[in-house]
């Protein structure tokens, strides 16, 4: 797991901490988008099945999101 740095009253960020938070959010912005998105389908909140078949609609799911962040 990759965390940011953390600030400080005394101890700003410096010039690369900063550009190190903005490609970290870069890389975590388009993940968060999908789990948002998976949040407003209730269907999963439904799905009492095989883990199997439940990670099988989730990716099919997530095909049309990531078409529509990648436009």
């Amino acid at each position: 797991m990759i965390t940011g740095y953390k600030a400080t009253r005394n101890r700003p960020l410096t010039r690369n901490q900063e550009l190190s938070h903005k490609a970290l959010a870069a890389v975590r912005a388009p993940v968060e988008h999908g789990f948002a998105h998976l949040k407003n389908w209730h269907v999963l909140g439904q799905v009492r099945t095989n883990p199997r078949w439940a990670t099988a609609l989730v990716r099919a799911l997530l095909v049309p999101t990531n078409r529509e962040v990648a436009h």
